[in-house]
């Protein structure tokens, strides 16, 4: 699979943009355990535009965790131009455009997945980003509003017809949020359209390396998109059997790198949320406390100690 002259090779696992997961630290991790392209968390282009200092920040990439792209999101379309074209001096390899999330607090002002009740702006957008950049421009989208809105068939050509070379596509629509199960089959039929040339990317509900193989198998998709199931897993890409003290090694390493990154306050919150997510503790029996007690840690040798102890748990 390719992306202009970027190749992915056969079978790449994406990791998806994602807001207060997808940082350099969780980035470079899931990278080295074989995420074949990573993604910043998404960019507001409003903030980025009025030079919003946290918003800035996530501009920031590293060479090492190449190929990488920058998201972006917004539903002026000025607005997103304007903010591609200051993305672009960040030099990533790819900006993608987030016509997808489902969040109120996006979708309900228009942006993200709610584009999807707007398709003509949509298409503008992607239009005017794709002739002011000169990086490859990518989409992401869902598969249409609700149910009974499921455009994602026709609006993958239109999307292709305004330049972009590559579309990854969520198998929900924007009112399933992240409930019930993703409809791979809308995906297949994309993919399948003679019509459609560019890349298609499938993502949703996929946990495992076997899980993205029987996807590429059943549907024929160029690459599958990992998102929520990385939580605690940045070597959910990896096909390599990992103990639990490898597991437990790797999460360390993120405290690490988030705590150094940022401050030992922040770092330890950004970590919570894998901390909380992980699979590694569910087979230490008689674990509650010990999930409160390191969730609720406010030190880094606190929290350390705590999983040193879960390491002489299971021997």
């Amino acid at each position: 699979m390719k992306i202009r002259d970027i190749d992915f090779g056969e079978r790449p696992l994406f990791l998806a943009p994602m807001e207060d997961v997808t940082d350099v630290g969780f980035r470079m991790l899931c990278k080295r355990y074989g995420a074949s392209m990573v993604y910043t968390e998404f960019v507001s282009a409003e903030a980025l535009i009025r030079d919003v200092s946290s918003t800035v920040k996530k501009l920031t990439i590293s060479d090492d965790e190449r190929p990488v792209g920058i998201q972006i999101y917004g539903r002026d379309t000025d607005a997103m131009v304007e903010a591609a074209r200051i993305v672009e001096q960040a030099a990533p390899d790819v900006i993608d455009l987030n016509f997808g999330c489902p969040v109120k607090k996006v979708a309900g002002k228009g942006a993200g997945a709610g584009m999807l009740q707007n398709i003509p702006k949509m298409l503008d957008i992607t239009r005017r980003v794709v002739d002011a950049v000169s990086l490859p421009v990518t989409v992401k989208t869902r598969l249409g509003w609700n149910h009974e809105q499921l455009i994602i068939t026709d609006l993958a050509e239109q999307l292709q017809d305004c330049g972009i070379e590559a579309l990854t596509i969520h198998g929900r629509t924007r009112s399933q949020m992240y409930t019930g199960q993703a409809d791979w089959t809308l995906i297949g039929q994309v993919k399948s359209n003679p019509r459609i040339h560019i890349p298609i990317i499938g993502n949703g509900d996929i946990h495992s390396p076997q899980e993205a193989d029987a996807a590429f198998d059943r549907y024929g998709v160029d690459a599958v998109m990992i998102g929520r199931a990385t939580f605690g897993c940045p070597w959910i890409f990896s096909r390599e059997q990992l103990t639990f003290g490898q597991k437990l090694d790797i999460l360390e390493e993120q405290l690490r790198i988030n705590v150094e990154r940022i401050d030992e306050k922040r770092g330890i919150l950004h970590t919570r949320r894998h901390l909380a997510a992980t699979p590694i503790f569910k087979a230490i029996p008689n674990f509650r406390q010990t999930r409160i007690a390191m969730l609720r840690a406010e030190h880094m040798d606190e929290l350390m100690q705590i999983l040193e102890k879960t390491r002489e748990l299971l021997g």
